[in-house]
């Protein structure tokens, strides 16, 4: 006799939400390495400055939030290594490029230098390595928070979960980015507290900012993909 088989859950905008983290994830870290911005004011004797892409990684923890509220830890966990894969693709591409001789227009109009000062950090590597030991530390932490508030939580109080544990996991990334960006010579050792400070602040604010959009987007994906997961079972593995 034919057994039923269960059908696997087809989610409508999974890859979507996949797709845009990975976006963001690889034009923020380009425009780490290409610009440090200077908003032109200090708080408390220390310089508001940060990498340019500080203006676009934290859409990255929010991606992350929804993330885990919607379809799971788990799930969650396979977004973020194909970010990963695709980071170390991009890194190792511009690395090959950065290697290549250049063309002689080029070197006249542009030049090697160019590439090197705008590029050389992330062809180099500090910027991902930098980028990826501290979102791996950061956005797990800042996930687990999340997964766990919300079974304690019993899946109320969304604007806690998304702030509080942003406050640990953006603590946790912006130290170490910024520390290892450093130690690989990407950033001088000058700017560290500012860019720890400066990142630290606009990546808190931009979340709590963002909570009414991310409310409409958890509800929206929630009754969309039928699907709203709590981890009561979970082993948070990081990988």
């Amino acid at each position: 006799m034919n057994q039923d088989k269960v059908q696997p859950h087809v989610y409508r905008y999974f890859d979507l939400v996949m797709a845009l983290f990975v976006t963001v994830l690889i034009t923020s870290n380009i425009a780490s390495s290409a610009k440090i911005v200077d908003w032109g004011f200090s708080i408390l004797g220390v310089r508001m400055a940060f990498d340019a892409g500080t203006l676009l990684f934290p859409i990255s923890y929010i991606f992350g939030d929804v993330l885990v509220e919607v379809y799971g830890f788990k799930k969650s966990r396979r977004v973020i290594w194909s970010g990963f894969a695709a980071l170390a693709l991009c890194a190792l591409t511009l690395g090959v490029v950065r290697g290549l001789p250049g063309e002689a227009a080029w070197q006249m109009q542009t030049g090697q230098a160019a590439y090197d000062a705008v590029l050389g950090g992330m062809s180099s590597g500090g910027i991902v390595v930098a980028s990826l030991v501290a979102y791996f530390l950061g956005e797990y932490s800042n996930s687990v928070m999340m997964a766990v508030m919300k079974v304690w939580t019993s899946g109320r109080f969304l604007w806690m979960r998304t702030i509080a544990s942003t406050l640990v996991g953006e603590g946790v990334d912006s130290f170490l980015f910024a520390l290892i960006a450093i130690l690989f010579g990407v950033f001088p050792w000058e700017v560290f507290t500012s860019l720890v400070l400066t990142n630290y602040l606009f990546k808190v604010t931009v979340e709590a900012l963002f909570t009414p959009l991310t409310y409409k987007i958890v509800n929206g994906l929630k009754k969309a993909e039928n699907e709203d997961f709590f981890d009561r079972d979970t082993r948070f593995s990081p990988l």
